[in-house]
């Protein structure tokens, strides 16, 4: 506790606050990105650099993750007691990229039926990490139905770490407090 402003704070100097604002404004910020940044530039005309952009950016956020793990799980004297914001953030940006790479392929003929907005797309990529699959929107191209098949294996890699994460901080802390 930071006995000066009576608030909570984070060992490597994140107030309880600054974390709020964190968890609450980064989606928020990325989300606003996603329906303003201008995807023409990286259409079809621009294959080899989307399928870069798209594979350093899943590269970049996996990364991200790892660490986010790694610090996590390794963390014995308690100096990162708080992944979940890192999880929250690092999670909502995949669905994103994932979101973004959707509607980037629908422009073109044949990869998706029913997806005709990003919200569409955004859409789609929360039933298929939610793994619902209504019907209503699916991939009818071949390219479109791998990278399906990426962001669940990717979903399912980031749900573990996070998770894992977040659990193992919640039981350091249960366990510190209970004085154990």
């Amino acid at each position: 506790m930071n006995s000066a402003r009576g608030e909570l704070s984070h060992p490597a100097g994140f107030p309880a606050k600054a974390r709020i604002a964190a968890a609450i404004l980064g989606p928020f910020l990325l989300t606003t990105v996603y329906f303003t940044v201008p995807f023409g530039p990286i259409g079809p005309k621009h294959r080899v650099l989307a399928w870069l952009i798209l594979a350093g950016l899943l590269a970049l956020l996996a990364v991200g993750m790892v660490v986010t793990t790694n610090r996590a799980l390794t963390d014995q004297v308690g100096r990162y007691r708080h992944p979940g914001v890192g999880v929250l953030l690092l999670s909502w940006a995949a669905i994103l990229v994932f979101a973004a790479s959707y509607w980037a392929m629908a422009t073109r003929q044949g990869q998706f039926v029913g997806l005709d907005t990003r919200l569409d797309a955004l859409y789609f990529t929360g039933i298929t990490m939610a793994t619902v699959g209504y019907g209503d929107i699916h991939p009818s191209g071949q390219l479109a139905r791998g990278v399906v098949l990426v962001q669940l294996v990717y979903t399912l890699a980031f749900l573990v770490g996070g998770v894992a994460a977040v659990r193992t901080r919640a039981r350091a802390t249960l366990v510190r407090r209970m004085g154990g």
